[in-house]
């Protein structure tokens, strides 16, 4: 018992690395959001025919939005008519950091879309990948 008292410092540095080393993991299932790289999206648009949801303003849309994006604003959410119909289809929900996107998602699972999830970063990072984008009439 001794040993635990006097080392007490060494076990508390062994859980907290330990803690370190497993946040990622434990992060990554969080929340029930579910973010989503950019390779991971066009994978999932490409295999699984998932649809690309902008929840930026109109104005921002029309500026720049991922190639192929529904606008839908994340204030019309809940009443637009330009969500699909098949619930069961996967959603990847892009604003233009990311941040709106996660609360996209809530609205979104809330409205029965399970797969819908969030693509981290944005279109920032969408932009970064050098992936399509496109601008449209304001």
């Amino acid at each position: 018992m001794k040993f635990f008292i006097d080392n007490w410092f060494l076990f508390l540095a062994a859980a907290v690395s330990g803690a370190l080393l497993l946040w990622p993991l434990l992060n990554k299932g969080a929340g029930g959001v579910g973010k989503l790289s950019t390779n991971d999206a066009v994978q999932l648009i490409n295999r699984e025919k998932a649809v690309l949801i902008d929840v930026s303003e109109p104005a921002e849309y029309a500026a720049g939005h991922v190639a192929g994006a529904k606008s839908v604003p994340l204030s019309q959410i809940e009443t637009s008519n330009a969500l699909p119909k098949n619930k069961a289809l996967p959603l990847v929900v892009v604003c233009a950091t990311g941040a709106r996107a996660a609360k996209g998602v809530a609205a979104l699972k809330k409205l029965g879309f399970e797969n819908a999830r969030a693509l981290a970063g944005g279109l920032e990072a969408w932009r970064a990948a050098n992936l399509p984008v496109e601008k449209s009439a304001a």
